[in-house]
C-alpha cells in the first residue's frame, strides 16, 4: 500500500510539473522589439520614420496600455527562464544618430516610455554633427535611456576574406571591449545588474559570431523581424524594422500583436548560405499549425514540403540576392493574431 501511494504521489508530482511547464509556455506571449534608426530625416528613406508615424506609434501604446520596458528587462527576464508577461515593447534605436535626441526624446520624455540605443562610439568620440554626443546621452539617461554596444566602428562582425580565426576573434573582441569600455567611462557601469546588450552592425552575424560574442557576456539582438520570447535564443534576439514603408500604423498594430512561432527545433541555424543557393530550411514546430506561409522579403511565396504534421522543409524557387535576404513564416493564431518567424539568409 505505502509503494502505491508513494507512485501516486510521484505521479501527481511529475503531471503538475508537466502542467506546470506547458502552462509556462502558454503564458509566454512574448514581446515586440521595434528598431528605429533616425527620425524626421526623410532623405533617407530606407532607415527614417516620419514623426508623424513615430507619434502614432507612441500614441498607440499609450491608449492600448502597452507594457514599454528597456530592452534589459527583457533580457533579464529570457535568461532568467521567466514569462515575459502580456503586451511588453521595448523601443530600440540603433547608431544613436542627432536626431534620435532633436526629434525623438521630447516625445518619448512626454510619455515616459524607457528606450535602448545602441551605439558605435567612434562618431562620438569623433564629435560627429550626424550623430549624438556623450553630453546629450547622459541627459537623455536621467530620463529612462538606456545605451548599448553597437561596436566601435560599426564594422562586419563576420570573418572576412583570408582573415584566420585568431586575428578574428581578436578584432572583434577589440570592436567590442573597446565600445563598452567608452559606454562605461562616459554613462556609468550598471552590468552588474543590467545584461549586456550588443546589436550586430548591418544585422549581419555567423553562428561562429554569434557564439563568440555570446562567450564575452552578450546578449544579442538582430534585424531579423518577429517577436521574442521566454525561449528564445539570446544570441540572435529578433526586432521588428522600422522605417518609411514599414512604419505605417496597419503594419505596426500587426506586428505590435504577434506572437512567438511555437518552433521546436530549426536546422540549419547558420544564415550563411555558402554555396547553397537557395537555400533550405526545416522547421519542426511544438504543435501543427495548418495555415503555415512562407515568404522572401520581397513577399514572394516560398514553397512548403511537408514531412509530418509539425515537420516542414522550406526552400525558395530561385537563387536569394546578395547581400542578404530571409524566410519569413506566420500563421494565424486562434484568437487572429500571428505567429511570426523570420530567418535570416546572409548571401555572398
Amino acid at each position: 500500500m505505502k509503494k502505491m501511494l508513494l507512485s501516486f504521489l510521484l505521479l501527481l508530482l511529475f503531471v503538475e510539473f508537466l502542467s506546470a511547464q506547458n502552462s509556462a509556455y502558454l503564458d509566454d506571449e512574448g514581446a515586440v522589439v521595434f528598431m528605429y534608426h533616425r527620425f524626421g530625416e526623410s532623405k533617407y528613406p530606407s532607415t527614417n520614420i516620419r514623426m508623424e508615424q513615430f507619434e502614432k506609434h507612441l500614441e498607440y501604446l499609450s491608449q492600448n496600455d502597452y507594457k514599454v520596458w528597456p530592452l534589459s528587462k527583457i533580457a533579464r527576464y529570457i535568461l532568467d527562464g521567466r514569462a515575459i508577461p502580456k503586451k511588453v515593447v521595448a523601443l530600440t534605436m540603433d547608431d544613436a544618430y542627432v536626431s534620435v535626441y532633436t526629434e525623438a526624446f521630447a516625445k518619448l520624455k512626454e510619455k515616459n516610455f524607457p528606450f535602448t540605443v545602441f551605439v558605435n562610439s567612434t562618431p562620438i568620440d569623433n564629435r560627429s554633427k550626424n550623430y549624438m554626443s556623450w553630453e546629450q546621452m547622459r541627459e537623455m539617461q536621467s530620463f529612462g535611456a538606456e545605451f548599448a554596444n553597437h561596436s566601435k566602428t560599426h564594422d562586419y562582425m563576420i570573418p572576412k576574406d583570408g582573415e584566420d580565426e585568431q586575428i578574428w576573434q581578436n578584432r572583434i573582441r577589440y570592436e567590442l571591449e573597446t565600445a563598452q569600455k567608452r559606454l562605461q567611462e562616459e554613462l556609468g557601469d550598471d552590468t552588474n545588474e543590467n545584461p549586456k546588450l550588443f546589436s550586430y552592425p548591418y544585422g549581419e552575424y555567423s553562428m561562429q559570431t554569434a557564439d563568440f560574442i555570446r562567450s564575452l557576456g552578450y546578449v544579442s539582438v538582430t534585424q531579423t523581424s518577429g517577436p521574442i520570447g521566454m525561449h528564445s535564443d539570446t544570441k540572435t534576439l529578433a526586432r521588428f524594422p522600422m522605417s518609411e514603408f514599414f512604419g505605417n500604423m496597419e503594419g505596426f498594430v500587426l506586428k505590435l500583436n504577434t506572437l512567438p512561432l511555437p518552433v521546436k527545433e530549426i536546422s540549419p541555424k547558420e544564415p550563411l548560405t555558402a554555396s547553397k543557393n537557395p537555400p533550405t530550411l526545416t522547421i519542426e514546430l511544438k504543435k501543427p499549425l495548418k495555415n503555415l506561409g512562407c515568404y522572401l522579403s520581397s513577399g514572394k511565396t516560398v514553397p512548403l514540403e511537408w514531412i509530418s504534421p509539425t515537420k516542414v522543409k522550406i526552400k525558395a524557387e530561385d537563387k536569394l540576392k546578395s547581400p542578404r535576404d530571409r524566410y519569413t513564416c506566420t500563421a494565424q493564431a486562434k484568437d487572429g493574431r500571428w505567429y511570426w518567424y523570420s530567418h535570416l539568409w546572409i548571401v555572398k
